[in-house]
């Protein structure tokens, strides 16, 4: 019997030393989505997009990878949680800023920060804030991508038509919502080509690989891409299993051959 315990307690102590392993894992995964709305024969638009830090210092290796092709970074919630010291999200943004401008969705740990020390963090890094709000770039002088960004589900303040009142009927549309939930309250007259999301972890710790999310992936619901991510960081505990860690680099272009 303490044969077997000592086995048992050892394979425990591999485990986790495997499941914090896995949690620090730097993983840029690579989309390319194809869309009616994009203009043909126009050059792809590639971004970077991130959720769920929470505590993780971001390293630099995965923004260096990504910087030079993508034009601009979004950060689908969870920058951060309770007791992460502000100078480390802030030194985060500083990282991302390197790609270009960055622009922020809130998710449900982030309004355990200090709402005003937070927003002095994004002034001072030039942070573009969208809670319910839309803000644009452009594919060429006149087509746009609209990045629709709505509060976070729990606060019970997303406003999708809030967010649309600034949007064009022929503006490309991206919507990020912190909470993959945000997909069922979506109208075909919304017109939402791609949602990008976070939240889930993709489980975080999936025993013999069940947990009560799905891991993270592409799905196309209606005729929305759905991007819902592992995330980066963890929350209660810094360990993973079976749900690795992401970042994405994503290229949208045009489906259709120039005329």
């Amino acid at each position: 019997m303490f044969a077997f315990l000592s086995i048992a307690f050892l394979l425990g102590i591999v485990l986790l030393m495997y499941m914090h392993y896995e949690a620090s894992l730097n993983r840029l995964i690579r989309h390319r989505f194809l869309l009616d709305e994009y203009p043909a024969g126009e050059e792809p638009c590639t971004f970077f997009f991130i959720s769920d830090i929470h505590r993780r210092k971001i390293d630099p290796r995965l923004v260096e990878e990504a910087t030079g092709e993508a034009r601009f970074a979004i950060i689908g919630g969870d920058l951060l949680e309770k007791g992460v010291p502000l100078s480390r999200t802030e030194e985060n943004l500083r990282l991302l800023k390197k790609i270009g401008p960055v622009f922020f969705v809130w998710g449900n740990n982030d309004y355990e920060a200090d709402g005003e020390a937070l927003a002095t963090v994004f002034a001072r890094t030039g942070v573009r804030t969208l809670r319910n709000a839309a803000d644009f770039v452009y594919v060429n002088g006149k087509k746009r991508i609209a990045l629709i960004g709505v509060d976070d589900l729990t606060t019970e303040n997303e406003n999708l038509d809030e967010a649309l009142q600034s949007v064009q009927p022929d503006d490309l549309r991206i919507l990020i919502s912190h909470n993959p939930k945000m997909i069922h309250q979506l109208h075909e007259w919304d017109n939402i080509d791609v949602m990008l999301s976070g939240h889930t972890h993709g489980g975080q710790i999936r025993i013999l690989g069940l947990s009560r999310y799905r891991r993270g992936g592409v799905r196309k619901v209606r005729n929305v891409i759905h991007l819902i991510s592992n995330g980066y960081g963890t929350t209660l505990v810094p360990l993973r299993l079976c749900a690795k860690p992401e970042a994405h680099l994503i290229t949208i272009e045009s489906s259709r051959r120039p005329s």
